[in-house]
């Protein structure tokens, strides 16, 4: 559904995105992560159709974005970075201009309205001017003329962004359900957008690409995977004895807030050694926690290094 092979974009000896070949499935969510600056919104331009690339190609439902432009463009919806409109319009003016260009018939039109006004709640705005609405809303504007020719492909660069907790918790939703039968490309540095839309990440730095995973396989790549954390009174006699057990690698305790993590050796288990070893001594705890593995640490692991020489990217 979307495909890059080899897909660079220079500018004079800068390099924005280097060589960046990726593939999103049908039903998939794909999280495009990395810093700013990294060439997340270069890449989602060029596949968009938005900006040509320098080199290597990009390919929506089939269509190469360069030589079938209009027909890459008719199978996608795309929400670009910052949201761009028409201030002086209504959102009712602008939704109805969006249908027409997209060449909707008018029961289809007028069908499709409805639902996406309803879908992301902007009833009270439509006869509202777009330059007047807060950031949000106008997030929520410009999410709507991305899905409201119904495309098989999206792509929603920071989608969420300006958006408060009430409302990313709809657009959440909204994107989750869509993503039953089509396929979205989400460009993102929120980590919390991953957790909550992701079923597949590649991240990004230096415009080239580092990683390429399911988040649980990169969240297994994390030192704290596999750990148990808890919080007790006592924690000094608590890490004695912590310490003691021979699956254990290492102990630590967080000097804010005294909650003590217990790592274990590779390939041991230490969730029921750990229950096991506070149960009998009566040791009383609260929020004991398996540990998954922190995203945020692999992120920082994998795109804090220097650039990558070429070929040293791959699957994580």
């Amino acid at each position: 559904m979307i495909e890059t092979e080899q897909l660079s974009r220079r500018y004079g000896s800068l390099t924005a995105v280097d060589a960046l070949t990726i593939r999103a499935e049908p039903g998939q969510v794909l999280g495009l992560l990395g810093p700013n600056g990294a060439g997340k919104s270069t890449a989602i331009r060029m596949i968009a159709g938005f900006l040509a690339p320098t080199s290597g190609t990009a390919r929506v439902c089939g269509h190469d974005v360069r030589r079938q432009p209009l027909q890459a463009k008719r199978a996608l919806g795309y929400l670009p970075e910052g949201a761009p409109s028409y201030g002086e319009m209504t959102v009712r003016e602008f939704l109805v201009f969006i249908i027409r260009m997209r060449g909707l018939k008018a029961d289809v039109g007028y069908r499709r309205f409805d639902e996406v006004v309803g879908q992301l709640q902007l009833e009270d705005v439509l006869d509202q001017t777009i330059d007047t609405l807060s950031k949000g809303l106008r997030r929520r504007v410009g999410l709507s003329q991305a899905i409201v020719h119904n495309p098989p492909v999206l792509i929603l660069d920071e989608p969420t962004d300006g958006l408060d907790p009430n409302q990313k918790h709809a657009v959440r939703q909204l994107i989750d359900a869509m993503a039953r039968d089509r396929t979205i490309l989400i460009s993102t540095h929120l980590l919390e957008e991953v957790h909550a839309l992701c079923n597949r990440v590649v991240i990004i730095a230096h415009g080239r690409l580092l990683a390429d995973a399911t988040p649980a396989e990169l969240e297994a790549r994390s030192r704290y995977h596999g750990a148990v954390s808890f919080s007790a009174p006592g924690s000094a006699i608590a890490q004695e004895m912590l310490g003691r057990l021979p699956q254990a690698a290492a102990i630590e305790v967080d000097p804010l807030d005294g909650r003590i993590t217990v790592f274990p050796k590779p390939g041991e288990r230490i969730l029921e050694p750990v229950e096991t070893l506070l149960r009998q001594q009566g040791l009383e705890v609260s929020e004991i926690q398996l540990e998954r593995g922190r995203l945020d640490e692999v992120f920082r692991q994998i795109t804090s290094g220097p650039a990558p020489s070429r070929g040293a990217e791959g699957r994580a």
